[in-house]
């Protein structure tokens, strides 16, 4: 029984993440919600009360989807510089936005519901800054670039991610997030001002 209400949640889950991300929190329908999962709206209110908590579910999963990521980073940390931990990270937080729906619904709904349950940039950002300090210690960053801007550079460019990959799967596209936060991490890495710019 437990093994098959455990099924019914992720069910749930999965078939709300898809909602929300192609339709936003205000937009998604609960009625369709249950009909993909494949369940009555009865069943649903025995998971979820609200479509607030279902909400909060599929961030808690977009936040532990990022987490793993996170994990899996730190553990190279001891044997890469830190700044290309930075990148690293946001590589793999960009394919994860590319391939996991329940992730990129997550990002979605911490922007549409700002406060109300983790923010999917909780699991990843502070690490980030971490690095971004670390880097700067190691003398792997210009005098004049704080890490708090290297920390916010990593976060526009994958809120910019998330909505580029939106955009390419509601086109109908393959997502080419992850080559393009590649070529934009080479600009800044290699600087935008020519040798004799003005």
């Amino acid at each position: 029984m437990q093994a098959r209400a455990a099924r019914t949640r992720q069910a749930l889950v999965r078939a709300a993440a898809f909602e929300f991300d192609r339709h936003g929190y205000a937009g998604a329908s609960i009625v369709q919600v249950c009909r993909a999962a494949g369940i009555t709206t009865g069943a649903l209110a025995f998971h979820f009360g609200t479509k607030s908590e279902l909400a909060d579910a599929v961030q808690d999963h977009g936040c532990a989807a990022a987490r793993a990521v996170v994990d899996r980073v730190r553990a190279e940390a001891s044997s890469t510089p830190a700044l290309s931990l930075v990148v690293d990270l946001t590589t793999h937080l960009a394919r994860l936005l590319e391939e996991d729906t329940v992730t990129r619904s997550a990002a979605r709904l911490t922007r549409e519901r700002p406060g109300i349950a983790p923010a999917w940039w909780s699991a990843w950002l502070p690490t980030v800054s971490e690095l971004a300090d670390r880097a700067q210690r190691a003398g792997q960053l210009h005098a004049d670039t704080p890490p708090a801007a290297v920390a916010a550079l990593a976060a526009y460019l994958l809120v910019g991610t998330e909505l580029r990959t939106r955009a390419a799967h509601e086109a109908g596209r393959k997502p080419d997030a992850v080559e393009r936060l590649q070529q934009l991490w080479k600009v800044a890495l290699r600087g935008i001002r020519a040798a004799r710019g003005g």
